[in-house]
């Protein structure tokens, strides 16, 4: 513990320092990273916050979707209004999502942690609204968002909490203001640790990153904030190399996406979390490679995932069947 304390010590004095010699570049960085919260990140995220809120708040699907529902997006049966938020809500809707139902009681812990590895994903909001203006054909949005899809429903094939129920009918229900009280609270964390990482890159584009190529400058930027990298995108001049690297990096996150969820999500794990972003990497790369290259071949590398989802059945029977 004091060495931890002594870490967080000297980076932080250190960081005090760096913004006393180089105020110019911290003060640049900080507004770039307020004017793009204030021009896209509020204006995707805020309205599927509440609504996401909302959902939580009403009537569950149907009993007899419920299974239908757990089979075909990994989610307990029973926890159907999570689907929207989770996956089409926008990082990090999906994670705060999945710990108000945790925090309220409708989730056990290691299902709550089992979500995360494929209940936190980019919004269509964000892809089409931000990604789509610096893709060059207008199929290609709707391409990204489909394999982000995939990969997110590979990752719930391979981590699922198919068999568990979720106690949705016995929530507290909460009134408007509290919904929009914790929308608004949610929101400035995410802007917060956006504009952090904006003064980050600022001092990292001045320093180190004008050394590298340009692809992967845009790579480092977006596996550090998803946002600034996507703003990067236009710099990548290779219309195939920029629809690969969007893909990876809509299935990273990034850096401040991990530190957003670890922020919304207090007290459980990320060690799904973690596995879940390593398979939709890999399903995202190999699939946006056979859609650019127009070949069937780079699927075959999906063979390692459908062999992991069959080992993770084959436990998982051989648990309840005590063999």
């Amino acid at each position: 513990m004091n060495q931890r304390w002594r870490l967080s010590w000297l980076f932080s004095a250190f960081g005090l320092l760096i913004l006393i010699l180089d105020g110019k570049t911290a003060f640049h960085g900080a507004m770039s990273g307020i004017e793009l919260c204030l021009k896209t990140v509020i204006p995707a995220l805020f309205p599927f916050l509440v609504i996401s809120a909302v959902l939580l708040n009403s009537t569950p699907p149907s009993s007899h979707l419920g299974k239908a529902v757990s089979s075909l997006s990994g989610l307990p049966e029973g926890a159907g209004s999570l689907l929207l938020p989770c996956f089409l809500g926008g990082y990090p809707v999906g994670a705060q999502s999945v710990y108000q139902s945790y925090a309220g009681r409708l989730l056990q812990k290691q299902e709550a942690e089992r979500l995360l590895a494929f209940c936190n994903n980019a919004g269509p909001a964000f892809l089409f609204g931000m990604v789509g203006q610096v893709l060059t054909e207008p199929w290609m949005p709707w391409a990204l968002w489909g394999i982000h899809i995939a990969g997110a429903w590979a990752a719930a094939r391979c981590v699922p909490c198919i068999g568990t129920t979720a106690r949705f009918d016995s929530r507290p229900v909460k009134s408007r203001s509290d919904i929009m009280r914790g929308a608004v609270s949610t929101l400035g964390i995410i802007c917060g640790w956006i504009v952090l990482f904006r003064v980050l890159i600022a001092f990292l584009d001045r320093w180190v990153l004008w050394l590298l190529p340009q692809t992967a400058r845009v790579a480092l930027i977006g596996l550090l904030e998803l946002s600034n990298g996507c703003c990067e995108l236009a710099q990548v001049a290779n219309a195939t190399n920029r629809f690969i690297l969007c893909s990876i990096m809509l299935a990273a996150g990034g850096l401040c996406v991990t530190a957003q969820t670890i922020s919304v999500t207090p007290g459980l794990s990320l060690r799904y979390y973690f596995l879940g972003k390593a398979i939709q990497i890999l399903v995202s790369l190999i699939l946006s490679s056979s859609v650019v290259y127009r070949s069937a071949l780079p699927l075959l590398l999906l063979l390692p995932v459908l062999f992991y989802q069959n080992s993770k059945k084959r436990s998982r029977n051989q648990a309840l069947t005590g063999v």
